[in-house]
């Protein structure tokens, strides 16, 4: 529960993330010597940065060389008054340091890659063995990308800051595509036996409302916050009792989790209040609450929903947004309209192993009593997806189609 305040904090103090983390961990282990001696003190976070304070003073003073005497000194004497002070008042700068810990760990200078690593690490406190797991990466893979961010940042001397107004944007912006790259591999996982990973879930949701408490005028960050919470709230409603994948029009809107959508809905206000309705985030979670307010899949308002995704294709314009647009058309003015919208994204290089295309057009073409052409593509978007709940399901509307030519 500390491991991230404290990394912070001394990241702050020594400005190398990787012997802020050195450091932290040190402490860690004191503690755990210690502490079942002594007990628990009533401020473990402060003493676990006063024990990690006087190891940074030893690390710096065995580190000393001439070219960097004068340097290493001052900042020695910093730390030594710095160990003295009132413990209790140590979490004054709590806050800052989780957000400057954020704009490092997902500065642009990283890969999407690293920053989503070293994000779950340094904030996240999952272990390198939790990350490469969550991802389907090997083991060593994720410990390389993570060693190597904490060099790149060293490198490139990384000032341990809030960036300044004219960085603030693209930094953030940074931030909220991690945060937003973990809830949707937890929302949806890529590969694997299950169709969701909760816990990625809830580790997004966790940074995004620490982001949202520590920049609350924000709008986007809102905006991204009341994605995640009225999703979330669906996660449960997913799977079937066997962990089979479930449509949207097959869920049981009773298990969608009332709390996590009025959390999102008050989310989304904010966002709007403070300007952002047009933002990328705060749209999205727009077309999330038309779903949310729908006590069944037939009251969903899905001419709102392709408004709303005309707008997001206005603001953040891509191909899976028009190919979303285009469910959203078809659920709206018939299944022929939107099959004429994925139709013109046939050719789209960027989605030409994207297994949800074919998916749609599948569903579309079923709709229209073309059976034959849908068997076809589901067993295409089946072949594309590494997922295997997914597979299963693709496979099973295959065959259904294909039963259904006979």
């Amino acid at each position: 529960m500390e491991s991230a305040k404290l990394i912070a904090g001394l990241a702050r103090i020594v400005r190398d993330v990787g012997l802020a983390e050195e450091l932290a961990q040190d402490a860690l282990v004191v503690a755990l010597e210690k502490w079942p001696e002594s007990g628990v003190p009533d401020n473990p976070g402060a003493w676990l940065m006063g024990t990690a304070k006087h190891r940074a003073v030893d690390a710096l003073r065995r580190q000393e060389t001439l070219e960097r005497k004068h340097t290493e000194i001052a900042r020695e004497l910093e730390l030594q008054q710095n160990v003295e002070v009132d413990y209790d008042a140590l979490d004054d700068h709590i806050g800052d340091d989780l957000l400057r810990l954020m704009f490092i760990s997902c500065h642009p200078v990283l890969s999407t890659e690293a920053r989503t690593a070293l994000t779950l690490r340094l904030l996240g406190g999952l272990t390198t063995s939790e990350i490469a797991r969550a991802f389907l990466a090997p083991e060593a893979t994720v410990a390389q990308r993570i060693v190597r961010a904490k060099h790149t940042l060293a490198e490139a001397a990384i000032p341990f800051e809030v960036p300044g107004r004219e960085e603030f944007p693209q930094r953030l912006a940074s931030v909220l595509e991690v945060i937003y790259l973990i809830f949707n591999e937890g929302y949806l996982a890529t590969a694997g036996e299950d169709l969701v990973r909760p816990a990625l879930c809830e580790d997004a949701l966790r940074l995004g409302r620490v982001l949202a408490g520590l920049a609350p005028d924000e709008a986007e960050v809102h905006g991204l916050v009341a994605l995640m919470e009225i999703q979330a709230s669906r996660i449960r409603a997913r799977v079937g009792p066997n962990g089979e994948a479930l449509l949207l029009s097959e869920q049981d809107r009773s298990r969608w989790d009332r709390l996590l959508i009025d959390r999102g809905l008050a989310a989304l206000a904010r966002a709007e209040q403070l300007g952002g309705a047009g933002g990328a985030y705060a749209l999205q979670a727009a077309i999330a609450a038309c779903h949310a307010r729908a006590r069944s899949a037939d009251e969903t308002d899905w001419k709102r929903i392709t408004e709303l995704y005309s707008l997001l294709a206005g603001a953040a314009p891509s191909p899976v947004v028009e190919l979303n647009r285009a469910v959203a058309v078809a659920m709206a003015f018939g299944p022929a309209a939107g099959l004429e919208l994925v139709d013109a994204l046939i050719a789209e290089p960027s989605l030409k192993a994207y297994h949800l295309l074919p998916s749609v057009r599948g569903d579309l073409l079923e709709k229209l009593g073309r059976y034959a052409e849908a068997s076809r593509e589901f067993e295409r978007a089946a072949s594309l997806t590494l997922n295997q709940r997914q597979r299963d399901l693709l496979l099973d509307r295959a065959a259904a189609c294909a039963r259904s030519t006979s």
